[in-house]
């Protein structure tokens, strides 16, 4: 119970306007010792309350506390995108709606001066992309040299994006009596145990479920298919099912992830596209679309597949399948959360069946077989198996007990019914012989 752990009256305030009462398994093993200002590094499934587990420890602190208002950002939140920046402000407002504290996100894509104007204000709270808050601290118009709490939220997503430098960089800007903690879906990630190493003092680890790890609350099917046209049939009519109010289809490609937004509007159904080509508004308005019941499917690149907040999602489609099991384990984490039932269907072609297999196999998880009435592919699997289940491969036999063929090389050819090449000695320019004399 929340009610167990010594918080502020306001905050109780805010858990109680959230209407949550119990904490979920990531929350009961993190809250004591982040609220003891231990650094801690977090490893738990996505939908697991992994954000009211760094923001109570955070508001907690500053609430029992009297620094300076003078004294600049005092709790930072570094994300890897935008859509994550907002949803973590976003609970960060709700739970604090009862306090002073004040939550600003700074990302990429928007004015550089008004974003200057709000770290003037210095609120208690920032949530930013590394990259822009690296120019910011740059530039002078953020100031950390009294920030308390450091948190880097999905940090393996971070490093697969590039963001090591900045992440680095920020916390050169940042108080050395700091808290840190690292929160990533796998602590097992390369580059994590390293930044790790740079930036936590003495860590503890808290993990909550098994690495590699499927969420049990979201069945996993799917549909062969013969190629992209074919797929371009199956998922129009998958979609018209009435049960499918909210459905994210993610596509490999951001190209892919437009034309299939598209082709749903073409066939009747309320589509949007989200990929890195929107602006920040553009994908604001996407995601308002979706939660407001406007819009019935957003296809989405891997921008969405981790840090967006829509809610009660009930199928996830893999249009193209993500070519690491760690990419899908997110991608379909998007539906199943805070313990509702969830689906996720992947349309599945030949070249994509020993990726489909390596998934399942990463995940310890079963597809289950599925056909669209009418649409079935030609493609029913391959003929011959490994014993992994990958399609074994049809290699040439090498003949034996033959002789070796002769090459047939142009050059020969051209030289047929010509004169042998005069062997060297017998060329005419050869000294001459003296002659032996006749005896007598």
């Amino acid at each position: 119970m929340f009610d167990d752990l010594e918080l502020d009256h306001q905050l109780k305030l805010g858990l109680k306007d959230m209407a949550l009462t119990e904490p979920t398994p990531v929350q009961e093993k993190a809250l004591q010792p982040a609220l003891e200002g231990k650094d801690l590094m977090i490893s738990a499934e996505t939908g697991s309350g992994k954000t009211l587990a760094y923001l109570l420890p955070i508001a907690q602190r500053l609430l029992t506390t009297t620094p300076d208002r003078s004294a600049g950002t005092l709790a930072l939140v570094l994300v890897p995108t935008r859509e994550l920046a907002r949803q973590v402000v976003k609970h960060a407002r709700t739970l604090l709606a009862k306090s002073p504290l004040q939550a600003q996100a700074i990302t990429g894509g928007a004015d550089f001066k008004y974003q200057a104007a709000i770290f003037r204000k210095n609120p208690e709270i920032i949530v930013a992309t590394p990259g822009r808050l690296v120019e910011h601290c740059q530039k002078g118009s953020a100031d950390l040299s009294a920030l308390q709490v450091l948190v880097l939220d999905e940090a393996d997503r971070m490093l697969d994006l590039g963001f090591r430098e900045d992440v680095l960089e920020v916390n050169g800007f940042c108080a050395d009596s700091k808290q840190t903690l690292m929160l990533s879906a796998t602590l097992q990630h390369k580059g994590v145990g390293s930044i790790a190493r740079s930036l936590l003092k003495s860590p503890e680890s808290v993990t909550v479920g098994e690495v590699r790890q499927a969420h049990s609350s979201i069945f996993h099917q799917r549909i062969l298919a013969d190629g992209q046209e074919h797929k371009d049939k199956l998922l129009p009519v998958l979609l018209q099912n009435p049960a499918y109010q909210r459905v994210l289809v993610f596509a490999n490609k951001r190209s892919t992830a437009s034309r299939l937004g598209a082709l749903l509007r073409h066939h009747g159904l309320r589509s949007d596209s989200l990929h890195g080509d929107l602006s920040t508004e553009e994908r604001k308005r996407v995601i308002a679309r979706i939660n407001d019941g406007k819009t019935q499917v957003v296809c989405a690149s891997d921008v969405a597949a981790r840090g967006i907040d829509i809610r009660n999602v009930d199928l996830v489609v893999n249009y193209d399948l993500p070519h690491k099991g760690e990419d899908y384990l997110h991608r379909s984490g998007r539906t199943g959360r805070a313990g509702q039932k969830g689906l996720a269907i992947s349309l599945v072609t030949a070249p994509e069946w020993n990726l489909m297999i390596a998934i399942q196999r990463y995940l310890n998880i079963e597809f289950e077989p599925r056909a669209l009435a009418g649409l079935k592919a030609r493609y029913s699997g391959p003929k011959k198996q490994k014993a992994s289940g990958k399609a074994a491969g049809s290699k040439k036999k090498k003949v034996t007990g033959t002789a070796p063929r002769k090459k047939d090389r142009l050059r020969d050819r051209k030289a047929k019914g010509k004169p042998a090449k005069k062997t060297p000695g017998n060329d005419g320019f050869a000294p001459l012989k003296k002659k032996t004399p006749k005896a007598d």
